[in-house]
């Protein structure tokens, strides 16, 4: 027992860096510039992207510590550890190094909704309906969660007679790439046909599809990250059984 948790407190913290690393890549890669530019966090991709690929970490992880340690808490280490990584980038990247303000790359959070997560995998102890309550409430919760800390940027600003959100200006006034699609308003989108309900549209969309992607990394946690051992006996063939924690 004594040599297991001596291996523990190596693996566990190796876990912890490897989650901080691979995570932040793949987060970066796929929700990319509309989580990390603050003229990029608008009212209708920013909502459904986001949350969409920042559950698929969560639901591994979930799986893993859950079955394998019966710890309900791996939604909020996974997102923990990517604002651990996210806020090294910012901090030494772009404004230490690039001098990029601070609130201009200010990344988003999602522990509101990890923390739904969890506790639903706790109290049911039960995947699918973790997947259908707390994969829907961290897609609804997530532009909610953030509104307090990027709702003033939202607030219209006149710059030279023309209207614009303080986001939208700050974009202009801190160039970064001449490429088109950095050159644009986050105040303009095809949702605007639904009569304005944007936000409302986005979340609930964005629920929806987050609710699937947990059930589908769920089982690629499962395939990946479950032990297995060999029984063989005398007269009967050998057989695979899993090793969980009620091994």
């Amino acid at each position: 027992v004594s040599m297991s948790r001596h291996i523990d407190l190596i693996y566990f913290p190796i876990l912890c860096i490897l989650l901080v690393g691979t995570y932040h890549m793949h987060f970066m890669l796929l929700a990319g510039d509309w989580d990390f530019w603050l003229d990029w966090k608008d009212r209708q991709w920013w909502p459904v992207v986001t949350p969409i690929v920042g559950i698929t970490y969560c639901s591994t992880i979930m799986y893993y510590l859950w079955v394998n340690y019966r710890q309900p808490f791996g939604a909020t280490l996974c997102v923990v550890c990517l604002l651990v990584g996210e806020w090294l980038t910012r901090y030494w990247g772009f404004y230490w190094w690039s001098h990029y303000p601070i609130n201009f790359v200010l990344p988003s959070t999602m522990i509101p909704g990890a923390l739904i997560m969890d506790t639903c995998l706790l109290l049911t102890r039960n995947w699918m309906i973790t997947a259908l309550f707390g994969g829907g409430a961290f897609g609804l919760l997530f532009y909610p969660g953030n509104w307090p800390i990027f709702g003033p940027t939202h607030l219209p600003l006149v710059v030279e007679g023309v209207l614009l959100s303080l986001a939208d200006y700050t974009g202009f006034l801190y160039v970064r790439t001449g490429t088109p699609e950095y050159v644009r308003l986050i105040e303009q989108g095809s949702l605007r046909t639904f009569g304005g309900h944007t936000t409302v549209i986005a979340a609930f969309f964005s629920a929806f599809v987050s609710m699937l992607m947990f059930v589908v990394w769920w089982y690629l946690g499962r395939f990946y990250c479950t032990s297995f051992y060999y029984v063989k006996g005398k007269e009967v063939a050998s057989h695979k059984r899993r090793c969980t924690a009620f091994c």
